[in-house]
């Protein structure tokens, strides 16, 4: 395969893009709208909130922590291959969950296998795309995940209506035959092979460089602490507008509006992050503090108009905060080392993912309301802004490129042994 000096900044990543933009839909947008499936749940198996919500957290973390997996495959055998069997592990998951008798049989279906399917089909997607786009990275990222608005959107009142139909068993063996669709947005993946691969080394060189750099650790900690907040209206805002007794349709409806919001904050964002000169890391900053804000005051709203307003705001910050947050991290550790670092990120970042709900959950059967578990979940975010404010380009004039210095100088710095020259070449 014939190696690029830099990325080509479209070409046949525009078909990458379209297949993280259905990726990003059949992955994320079930698992915002999955808050529609919780108030069934709790009422199916007449448990507590806090254990009905480690379904949906245990699917975050799983995906989150077994990216490394996928990115280590990805690297092995290209993401097409990887992508295709975790959308097959996707759809099997949730065909099987349909068939429950008990809490544990979801938590294994949509949480574990699930799980693992995105965890294989998430990272080598996005990590494909990132090497395609350098100049237009942000905007690329911004439309792919733009999916997750729109589909968001779509599912929570379709979800809701196949509820009202078919019931949740017949409703998730069509989440089912949804999530098989992943299959084909990996055959529409195509590995780049880049000139500075080499240099990276393999995947012992590139891990052992991850660990040793500052802004990379403390990107990854603030990340964790947002995750550990971001989730929450997804999973308990359903719950939340039932104790304000509204009716499950408009309620449904509601998190439509957080959906185009959403859709919306992407684009902005994605746009803004490449036009405006600078680091993104300020545009992360912004976005994550507004999402934080927003979030801590939607237990303080009771008339529907305060909290549509108030979900406008948390849906337009909450999604213009993901393209910069993953056109970051080229600029930290190079797109060389991208399906690694990724990797690492997301794994890390489970952590945030398995507490958050579970967190909100216990705080909800504490208090009896769910005013703690908003305040709790912005300042999560709130507080990894703060971290975001140490990284070395936060206070740059000028926007870092995403290619990285110079190998030796990286190895000095970090005390990594340079790797064997060839090491690491397709």
């Amino acid at each position: 395969m014939a190696r690029r000096a830099e990325p080509p900044d479209g070409g046949w990543g525009w078909m990458v893009v379209l297949s993280a933009f259905f990726q990003s839909a059949l992955v994320f947008g079930v698992l915002r709208s999955f808050g529609v499936f919780f108030v069934e749940f709790v009422t199916a198996f007449e448990e507590q909130a806090a254990r009905v919500s480690w379904i949906t957290s245990i699917g975050i973390a799983v995906q989150q922590f077994g990216s490394p997996v996928g990115s280590a495959l990805s690297m092995k055998f290209g993401p097409r291959p990887v992508v295709m069997a975790g959308g097959i592990m996707a759809a099997l998951g949730m065909l099987l969950a349909s068939f429950a008798t008990s809490l544990t049989h979801l938590y294994l279906s949509i949480g574990l296998l699930s799980g693992s399917g995105w965890a294989l089909t998430v990272t080598p997607t996005l990590a494909c795309l990132s090497r395609y786009f350098s100049r237009l990275r942000s905007l690329a990222t911004g439309l792919a995940l733009t999916g997750v608005g729109l589909s968001s959107f779509a599912f929570a009142p379709f979800f809701q209506w196949l509820l009202s139909q078919y019931a949740w068993r017949g409703a998730l063996l069509l989440v089912s035959a949804l999530s098989f669709h992943l299959v084909v947005c990996g055959a529409l993946l195509r590995p780049i092979s880049l000139t500075e691969d080499p240099a990276m080394g393999g995947p012992g060189a590139q891990l052992a460089f991850l660990l040793h750099h500052g802004p990379f650790l403390r990107y990854t900690v603030a990340v964790t602490l947002i995750n550990t907040g971001y989730f929450i209206p997804y999973v308990h805002l359903m719950a939340h507008l039932k104790d304000l007794n509204w009716d499950p349709l408009p309620a449904a409806f509601l998190l439509s509006v957080v959906a185009i919001s959403d859709l919306v904050g992407r684009l902005v964002s994605g746009w803004l992050g490449d036009a405006v000169p600078g680091p993104v890391a300020r545009l992360l900053v912004l976005w994550t503090t507004l999402t934080g804000v927003s979030l801590a005051l939607i237990p303080v709203a009771q008339t529907p108009m305060a909290l549509v307003a108030l979900s406008v705001a948390y849906g337009f910050t909450s999604g213009a905060l993901t393209p910069v947050a993953f056109s970051m991290l080229p600029e930290l550790v190079g797109t060389g080392r991208i399906y690694c670092g990724l990797g690492l990120v997301q794994m890390v970042e489970s952590i945030g993912g398995l507490l958050g709900a579970p967190l909100s959950g216990y705080l909800r059967d504490v208090t009896s309301n769910y005013t703690a578990s908003f305040l709790v979940a912005g300042a999560f975010l709130l507080a990894g802004s703060g971290v975001l404010t140490t990284t070395p380009y936060f206070s740059c004039f000028s926007a870092p490129t995403s290619k990285p210095q110079n190998l030796a100088t990286e190895v000095q710095d970090t005390k990594v042994p340079l790797p064997k020259e060839g090491v690491g070449e397709d």
